[in-house]
Parts: structure tokens; sequence; C-alpha cells
């Protein structure tokens, strides 16, 4: 009878998310695992214990451990088990993203925390960015990432003051600004320009970081432009070396 009660709240959640167990199992891992319960670095419970836990097989439980493994959320050590994984946002050189298309695609929700929003003159780099008129102020944005309860990046992001303005009227915090200009202002985005290299930490990145000042930073410079070749959106991405992963298909010729 005990046992039919332990195993009744997998099956429960299984059958209403239409998963096999593992599936549902794995989530449930999966979002202790975001959540902070099992902390990066940290060791998972055994398989053994796991399937006490959940009252299934040993096969179900591996099964779930390796949907996590596929996620890039844990790694396998021979002979000592599963280990979490530092939460990374796969960035594909290949394609214009958002932090948040970023995240989902490692199966990880993000938010933002908007740090401070300022309209005022533009500093010549980005009055050259956005095709600015001398004197013609822009708008400043600077947000910190999360990706699975982690501080991952820490953005400032400059606008031409139309599309600034109606920016900081949205939902900055839990949607990304790409996914906000295409779909509530209505510009279709076409290309960016962008390049990468490493940067020592300034105080306000290293704060909000949790690095050391002058510590390596990955830095993203990124102009990005809607299809008519307007700059719609110049911004610096200041990430942790051990939070982004990067990818890109390149041709034979």
């Amino acid at each position: 009878m005990a046992l039919a009660a332990r195993r009744r709240p997998i099956e429960t959640a299984a059958a209403a998310l239409r998963v096999p167990k593992y599936g549902a199992i794995g989530k449930i891992l999966r979002e202790r695992i975001l959540g902070g319960h099992y902390p990066q670095g940290i060791q998972l419970p055994s398989e053994s214990t796991l399937q006490a836990e959940f009252a299934v097989s040993r096969v179900t439980i591996r099964l779930a451990l390796d949907v996590l493994r596929r996620a890039g959320l844990v790694e396998s050590r021979q002979g000592k088990g599963y280990f979490v994984r530092p939460v990374r946002a796969l960035h594909d050189l290949g394609r214009l993203q958002g932090f948040g298309e970023m995240m989902a695609s490692v199966g990880v929700e993000a938010h933002s925390v908007v740090l401070d929003i300022a309209e005022g003159p533009a500093a010549p780099e980005v009055q050259k960015a956005l095709e600015l008129e001398r004197h013609e102020p822009a708008m400043t944005i600077r947000r910190v990432r999360v990706g699975g309860g982690n501080a991952l990046s820490y953005d400032v992001s400059h606008f031409p003051l139309d599309i600034g303005r109606r920016l900081i009227e949205l939902d900055l915090a839990h949607a990304d600004i790409f996914v906000l200009i295409e779909r509530t202002l209505g510009v279709e985005l076409g290309f960016a320009d962008l390049t990468l290299d490493v940067a020592g930490a300034d105080s306000a990145a290293a704060g909000h970081l949790g690095v050391g000042e002058g510590d390596p930073l990955v830095r993203i410079k990124r102009l990005t432009y809607d299809v008519k070749r307007r700059p719609m959106d110049f911004e610096y991405l200041f990430g942790r070396p051990d939070a982004f992963q990067f990818g890109v298909r390149v041709p034979r010729w």
C-alpha cells in the first residue's frame, strides 16, 4: 500500500504531462537544479536513492538522468555518479538570438533584472553606431541577465529614442528585447554585426556577476539592424567565461 502511494505522484505527473515516467522525473530534477536545491558542482543523489524516492526502476532513473545530461545540466563521472554542471547559454554565432532564446535551447528559463534606464547624450561610439545626428540623445538600458537562478550576463544596450521610449513601457524583465521589437513594436530585424573578445571586468560588471574587478569576461559588441538596414540596437554584453559556450556551422568552401 505504501509503495503504491509513493508511486502515485510520479504516475499522476507523467499522465498529466503526457510524458513517460522518466520524463516527469527528469522535469522534477531539472526544477530542483534550476531552483538551487542541487547547486552547481554538487553530486546528485545516487541512482539507488532516486530509485527509492520515485519508486521506479533503475532503467527509468538512468533515462531521466540522461535527459539532464543531454540538456547540459549534469555530467557523469565514471565510478562517482552525476554532478550538476554550471548553467551555460549556448550562443549560436550563426543566428541572431536574444538571451532568452539562447537559454531556451538548453531548457533553462531566463529573466532580466533592469538596473537602469537613462535618456541622454549619446557617446561618440554610440552616436556613430546608431547613425544619430550630432548631440542627438539615445536611450540606454542596463540589465543583468539571469538563467537558472544565476547572473550570467551584464548588458548595456543603446537605442534610438523612437525605439527606446516605446521599449521602456514594456516588460523588459521577462521578454527578450529582440522579441519585443519584432512582436510588439512591429519592426522586423534583419542582421547584426558582432565582435567577440575578452575584457577585464569593470566595477559594475564585477559587482553584478560576482567576479573580481579585472577578472576576464567574454565581451560581445553587437550592432543590430532592421530589414531596412537601419541600426536599432547597439550593445555590449559581458558574460562570465563559465556561463557561455559558442557554436557556429562552418562550410568547407
